[in-house]
């Protein structure tokens, strides 16, 4: 897994890089917590995804959104980081030109994120959003959401309560041809500590339904 550092628009972006085996395999970006409660690409949940993504064979990358690890700049409440998220995008689709599609990811601050990055860019074809906190950043422009996705909370998050996303939710996954899916991990809290296991299970189950097969058939097409 190399370590990569690329450039965004305050300056140098650290992060982790795993390309696919296979050309044409479709990208995933995972985005981190909230840099300023100690959120950073090296979260539990951010590094299991990532892997979560390699192992169906995605290309993946992980960063440190401005200011956090050895990425440059400070933070931007949002703005910024919104920018660091399109221009990871960019970098990953200079790599991977023949790439015909992109899910992005994102765990809490990173969510939130993640669907602003979603409705700017149209390539994006899956979401998946963790402990979104939808009780302290508006996620009103989701109305309609272009993707289909799956929300994941813990039942027993106290910092984004699932009431909360689930009013989100209510409002777009009426449009017509996408589909919100949403599940609940029993137990767990907004950081799913203890829980992280069952959320894998749940992500890489979804994963697979959606999108196994054209992964197999494109590997199968090469070989």
């Amino acid at each position: 897994m190399p370590e990569v550092i690329f450039n965004g628009p305050a300056g140098r972006i650290e992060g982790r890089y795993q390309p696919a085996k296979k050309r044409g395999a479709p990208l995933a970006i995972i985005l981190h917590p909230h840099p300023q409660f100690g959120g950073t690409m090296n979260n539990q949940i951010v590094y299991n995804l990532f892997y979560t993504f390699v192992n169906r064979g995605f290309s993946a990358l992980r960063f440190n959104f401005r200011g956090v690890g050895r990425s440059q700049g400070h933070f931007d409440h949002g703005a910024g980081e919104l920018s660091d998220a399109a221009a990871a995008l960019d970098w990953m689709q200079a790599l991977n030109p023949e790439a015909k599609s992109c899910w992005i990811t994102g765990v809490s601050f990173g969510a939130w994120i993640g669907m602003q990055l979603l409705m700017r860019r149209p390539e994006i074809e899956g979401f998946l959003s963790i402990a979104a906190m939808a009780n302290r950043y508006d996620f009103s422009f989701l109305a309609p959401c272009p993707s289909s996705g799956l929300f994941v909370h813990g039942s027993e998050d106290r910092v984004a309560p699932v009431k909360e996303v689930m009013a989100v939710i209510e409002k777009v996954k009426t449009q017509k041809g996408i589909q919100i899916e949403h599940t609940v991990v029993e137990g767990a809290n907004h950081f799913f500590d203890g829980k992280v296991d069952v959320l894998m299970e749940q992500v890489g189950a979804y994963l697979d339904r959606m999108v196994g097969p054209e992964i197999l058939k494109s590997e199968q097409e090469q070989a």
